[in-house]
């Protein structure tokens, strides 16, 4: 999670930083002599009174023996309306640094029904409260249930850092503040040939997609078809590819994009006006767009995490040559126009529209934690509270190079044209949109921190405080905290209005015209004439005429 100077609060994803390191540590000494625990044998569930006897070993081995419903013994004092108070079943796990699930619960195929949690002050609330790294779920459905909670709130599990793996969820409700799911609340890892009815599941009153949703038909035909589903019958292949010929082709990829070995290829430009609230929450391969766009995505849950055209790129997954046009997209954190969370690669690729979030806001992606972004760019106007950006909102571990941003943007700590907030690598690139905020504003960055490195960029747009006293507001950079090194880069000092910054240089805008400027800071430049394109070089200019573009940009 990242920290950036001058904030003092850490937050409940801060706090799960810890807990994930932490649960990965007290996986690995699941089998030793602590003298609390001894999970080597496997304990049978087969009432109420078992299952919450499973918080009493968080490293053991369970399995579920038969169904438990209304009618097992325990229901009335463990997981009705009536027990605790009225606030039902008490989540497995503690939502905490030292305690999550780390042990293991085979469902056997069987379900667990009339589960009943109304806990809306709690913080990780399901089933499981929270599962650790070496936690294993699996085997198992929740049916017919009523799930209340704060943040994160899912039916199984609330915050999942552990394997979920051929599970499921119909017939229900969950209610939360954020991060609230049909399935997991908010997960580091994604859960493994599990699903939710999206048409039986209420998600905060409402049907919607979230991590792990299914339409009606295919979800029936998943689960009657022994928990699967064949690409093979669904899409057609070529060359390697599955094509995606139009919007029908393209919701398959709600069952099949969390596999990692398939490639798919847009064959057409789709749009998605007709699809409200439509999008691909994970994407483990290749999506190859082929030169088209998707256009029109519009989603409107201000309560879900991750969200974008695609909500999550995993390690391996790719999206490419491709555009998302006249985007509208309101979601919680984790929020971009083409991806919320890149942990792959984005390339050749653009989005234009608008995008609102509260924390990790950007026109393309919403946060580039480990990911790549190249050749890209995005011209949406952004708007969100923490690490807001014009292409990105934080970029974490991630590189960003040869990309730009145009679009306005609106936030409040950590704002930036291209990236709010960066602990990466930017090179490369340049953002032309208004900026404003309320601390830690800049042209091109609101704040580049420890182990950053920022070159060969600029800013021209206008860069403005918002708040009543902002303190770190630069024309290219809000602030490093003397951590990251920015080098050859400028900000014009006449557009921007700034006359300082945290990093870079403040030229006149005849010197950001000019191409000796850049020569001189051995910028790999050009000059072309007007309406030629020089490939060969990163950069080129129009001497005296236009500020640097990239090479691969139209004239």
């Amino acid at each position: 999670m990242k920290v950036m100077a001058g904030r003092g609060e850490i937050n409940y994803l801060a706090r799960f930083a810890v807990f994930l390191t932490t649960a990965a540590l007290v996986a690995g000494m699941v089998g030793c002599d602590s003298g609390e625990q001894h999970p080597s044998q496997n304990l049978e569930i087969q009432t109420w009174y078992d299952l919450d006897a499973v918080r009493n070993n968080l490293a053991g081995h369970h399995i579920l023996m038969n169904d438990l419903d209304s009618a097992t013994a325990g229901y009335e004092e463990l997981a009705s309306p009536a027990a605790n108070e009225g606030r039902g079943w008490d989540p497995i796990g503690v939502f905490d640094y030292d305690e999550p699930f780390i042990g293991s619960l085979d469902g056997g195929g069987y379900e667990i029904r009339d589960l009943f949690i109304n806990r809306p002050y709690k913080y990780g609330v399901g089933l499981f409260s929270a599962v650790g790294g070496a936690g294993v779920v699996q085997n198992i459905g929740v049916l017919n249930f009523t799930v209340v909670g704060l943040v994160p709130v899912g039916v199984l599990v609330g915050w999942n850092a552990g394997f979920v793996v051929n599970c499921y969820c119909t017939m229900g409700s969950v209610t939360g503040d954020s991060d609230v799911g049909g399935l997991v609340g908010c997960s580091g890892r994604f859960a493994v040939n599990s699903y939710y009815n999206y048409d039986e599941v209420l998600i905060n009153g409402q049907h919607g997609i979230t991590a792990g949703a299914l339409f009606d038909e295919g979800f029936e035909e998943w689960l009657t078809n022994d928990r699967f589903l064949d690409v093979n019958e669904r899409l057609s292949q070529e060359s390697g590819y599955y094509v995606v010929n139009d919007v029908k082709d393209f919701r398959e990829l709600l069952a099949f994009g969390q596999d990692g070995t398939l490639r798919f290829r847009l064959t057409n430009d789709l749009d998605l006006a007709g699809e409200p609230n439509f999008y691909i929450p994970y994407l483990a391969g290749e999506f190859d767009g082929n030169g088209h766009k998707i256009s029109n995505l519009s989603f409107n849950f201000s309560f879900v995490s991750k969200v974008g055209l695609f909500g999550q790129l995993g390690s391996d997954g790719t999206a490419h040559d491709m555009a998302a046009e006249n985007i509208n997209i309101t979601a919680c954190s984790h929020v971009g126009g083409l991806v919320g969370i890149n942990d792959g690669a984005v390339s050749n690729s653009c989005s234009t529209g608008s995008v609102t979030g509260d924390e990790d806001v950007g026109g393309l992606v919403g946060q580039n934690h480990r990911g790549n972004v190249s050749n890209s760019y995005s011209t949406g106007n952004v708007t969100g509270e923490e690490a807001v950006g014009g292409l990105v909102g934080w970029n974490g571990r991630g590189t960003v190079s040869n990309c730009y941003s145009s679009g306005s943007v609106t936030g409040g700590y950590g704002v930036g044209g291209l990236a709010g907030a960066n602990a990466g690598d930017v090179s490369d690139c340049y953002s032309t949109g208004s900026v404003t905020g309320e601390d830690f504003i800049g042209g091109l960055m609101g704040t580049s921190g420890k182990g950053s490195t920022v070159s060969n960029c600029y800013s021209t747009g206008s860069v403005a405080c918002a708040g009543r006293d902002c303190l770190q507001v630069g024309g290219l950079v809000g602030g490093t905290g003397d951590y990251g090194p920015v080098t050859n880069c400028f900000w014009d000092s006449e557009t921007s209005g700034q006359a300082s910054s945290d990093g870079g240089i403040g030229k006149a805008t005849a010197e950001m015209k000019d191409t000796i400027t850049f020569l001189d800071a051995d910028w790999n430049i050009i000059t072309v004439a007007h309406g030629e394109t020089n490939s060969g070089y990163i950069w080129n200019i129009v001497d005296g005429v236009t500020y640097p573009f990239l090479s691969w940009q139209p004239a």
